[in-house]
């Protein structure tokens, strides 16, 4: 269980100020904020609600740099109880803004829900900024004046999708935005949690920082744009990104859904480790051995968590639960035989059984992902190994190593220098690597073996 000792993480913005874009749904927010941002981050389509989470970029600017923030569209008045976690986002996204720009819709003109939002803003400390999007002509340029009866001062016209007037919404952004001393760039972890819907991996991100970051709901795919967030864990910075559940491409039948897929194969990819996520009711599936060799093939540092352990524990007499969780890990041995480097986490979001091992375990895989091995010591170990068991000839030829040096880290790479890779089998190479971890370790990361002539 967790424990009252355990160190907190801390939520962080690397001491930039943070600017929320907030307003009724479709009204161009995450269209503003990709182009803010300079990437597309957020899912874009002319389709209400599709942001659900806040959505944190770093937006740089005539030398400056803030935290930008999209939010899910705000609707105080929609009984739907997804659409109300959605709405109450977008409220905390107000209340640690440094400044909030309250979007409107400049062809739509005022809308009864803009009035219910321009309500809610007038009661907040910070500093509003109105801007009327979608503003790509002169003659709806004009007509946006009429946002002047909001209340809440001169509309700023721009067009994020065609990028009209943005340079003037950001110049105006840091006249308002207070002056910050930069921090110390310190290398910044990214870990990333991927798995099938419905894992519950929003669920573990809001209980390792300790606030309800990401929406939970037991619909599966609530979770659609991968959501981020900087802490502070020990002295690093730690960046935790919830990607949207990945299914089989066969299954996929929504535009939305796909490019929820592609957002956490990007994540996946910028990501030093990924955190594999895994319902204990359902052990292994065929999707997560899927996504376990997307982790592995792109050469990521791993952990596996197997969530909702608390449930077994309801199911099973206690002194059975031991025995179930060896049985457990005995079958993940043969279902994810190539993840057999990867630490098991037995862990429940609901509880917080387990998770405060989470963030110590997964910068312990990073740091073995980046260590590098001093070349006289490589050598030694390599050569014992062949001294011990020799590689098997191939008509009458055998593998001979003469020199190995590591060439890179993440995954660490190593380059054998020998008279012919041919020669290399398969089993061989699967044996020089299991002596390379138990000489040096290597706990939750690949390592590669390149053989050149």
């Amino acid at each position: 269980m967790t424990t009252l000792n355990q160190p907190r993480p801390r939520i962080t913005s690397r001491n930039t100020p943070i600017v929320a874009i907030v307003g009724r749904p479709n009204v161009g927010k995450s269209a503003l904020f990709n182009r803010l941002v300079g990437r597309r981050m957020a899912i874009v389509q002319d389709t209400p609600g599709i942001t659900r989470d806040r959505i944190y970029g770093l937006c740089e600017w005539s030398g400056r740099t803030f935290t930008l923030v999209d939010t899910g569209g705000i609707d105080p008045k929609d009984p739907d109880v997804l659409r109300q976690q959605v709405h109450q986002q977008a409220r905390k996204a107000v209340e640690e803004a440094a400044l909030v720009l309250f979007l409107v819709d400049a062809r739509v003109g005022i809308h009864p829900l803009d009035e219910e939002v321009a309500d809610i803003l007038r009661r907040q400390k910070a500093p509003v900024l109105l801007v009327a999007n979608k503003a790509e002509t002169l003659s709806i340029e004009s007509a946006a004046y009429e946002f002047y009866a909001l209340g809440l001062g001169e509309p700023l016209t721009v067009s994020a999708i065609h990028g009209v007037s943005t340079g003037d919404l950001l110049d105006r952004v840091l006249e308002l935005l207070p002056e910050t001393e930069e921090e110390a760039d310190l290398d910044e972890v990214s870990m990333v949690l991927v798995g099938r819907p419905n894992v519950g991996k929003s669920s573990l991100l809001n209980r390792l920082i300790g606030e309800e970051r990401a929406i939970v709901h037991h619909e599966a795919g609530t979770t659609r744009d991968s959501v981020d967030t900087l802490i502070e864990y020990e002295g690093r910075p730690v960046r935790l990104v919830d990607t949207a559940g990945l299914r089989r491409k066969s299954k996929v039948d929504e535009d939305i859904e796909y490019f929820s897929g592609v957002r956490a194969a990007q994540s996946l990819e910028r990501a030093d480790v990924g955190l594999l996520v895994l319902d204990a009711r359902d052990g292994v599936v065929a999707q997560d051995q899927r996504i376990a060799g997307e982790i592995h093939e792109a050469g990521k540092a791993s952990v596996i968590l197997v969530n909702k352990w608390d449930l077994l524990h309801e199911m099973a007499p206690a002194d059975r639960v031991a025995a179930w969780k060896q049985e457990f890990t005995r079958k993940l041995a043969t279902d994810l035989d190539f993840l057999s480097y990867s630490p098991v986490l037995f862990v429940s979001a609901l509880t917080g059984e387990g998770t405060h091992e989470i963030l110590e375990t997964a910068l312990d895989s990073v740091d073995e992902a980046t260590r590098r091995v001093p070349t006289p010591l490589l050598n030694q170990v390599i050569r014992e190994a062949m001294a011990l068991r020799p590689p098997p000839g191939y008509k009458g030829e055998y593998l001979n190593v003469k020199y190995v040096s590591q060439r890179g880290v993440q995954p660490p790479t190593f380059a054998l220098k020998c008279n012919s890779p041919k020669l290399v089998h398969f089993s061989y190479r699967r044996y020089l690597e299991n002596q390379l971890r138990e000489a040096f370790g290597f706990v939750g990361t690949p390592i590669e073996l390149k053989f050149v002539k």
